[in-house]
């Protein structure tokens, strides 16, 4: 479904990612796990657009994505929950979740997917007209997966979704990533610094260093690797 050739990304004259292929199936969720600074948003944000790719391509079903600009993207399918939340603290859920919509006209699906996601997220059709900015963080949590899925995607790549949350919605938020997954058909591409919950919820994954991919293997083979046991699961 997406495929990342040799991307090379960069902030100015500093270099993000340094050659980074990866390749994500229809239907399977894949983990990026890796240390602070590894270069795990800096992929998300090249997938998406917004920090485009200096050298390599992207293509997403066999088309090449790395020269499109991010609305485009979003139209095609592809769309990110970002780290830190970032809902817009001034507008209800509802209105939250009519953003995540933006780019649709079908009244009546939309409508469908509002049901879903209140079905998902009770506390969130409970507070509908409530400003975001007055949510928790596990309440904005749910609030950006929940706009996000109002897109429709395809592809939901999600930075960081347990960052800061309490491990009772940590493992809430894990449990909706699969049902996501299982139930919407949504093939999700997951960046997460907690790599026990991420390699338990992915089917494969992959370890990021200064920029590089530095091994690939199933989630259950990660998990027994000695490697990543010492270095990210603190085994």
């Amino acid at each position: 479904m997406l495929k990342l050739n040799n991307i090379q990304s960069f902030y100015g004259n500093i270099q993000a990612l340094k050659g980074v292929s990866i390749e994500v199936s229809e239907g399977e969720i894949i983990t990026l796990i890796g240390a602070n600074g590894a270069g795990k948003t800096t992929t998300l944000m090249s997938i998406s657009g917004v920090v485009p790719p200096r050298t390599g391509e992207i293509i997403f079903e066999g088309r090449p994505i790395h020269r499109m600009l991010p609305h485009e993207i979003v139209k095609l399918g592809i769309c990110q929950v970002p780290e830190g939340r970032r809902i817009f603290p001034y507008l209800s859920v509802t209105e939250n979740l009519d953003m995540g919509a933006f780019l649709r006209d079908d009244k009546p699906g939309i409508r469908q997917d509002l049901e879903y996601v209140f079905n998902l997220f009770p506390i969130l059709a409970e507070r509908r007209h409530q400003a975001g900015g007055t949510l928790s963080g596990g309440e904005q949590q749910m609030l950006a997966i929940s706009r996000a899925i109002m897109a429709r995607p395809r592809l939901l790549l999600m930075d960081e979704p347990s960052l800061g949350l309490a491990p009772k919605i940590v493992k809430q938020i894990f449990e909706i990533i699969k049902k996501i997954n299982e139930e919407n058909k949504v093939t999700i591409f997951l960046v997460e610094q907690n790599a026990n919950m991420a390699l338990k919820t992915a089917h494969r994954g992959y370890v990021m260093e200064n920029g590089r991919i530095t091994l690939a293997d199933s989630a259950t083979r990660l998990l027994s690797n000695d490697e990543v046991r010492k270095a990210y699961l603190g085994i």
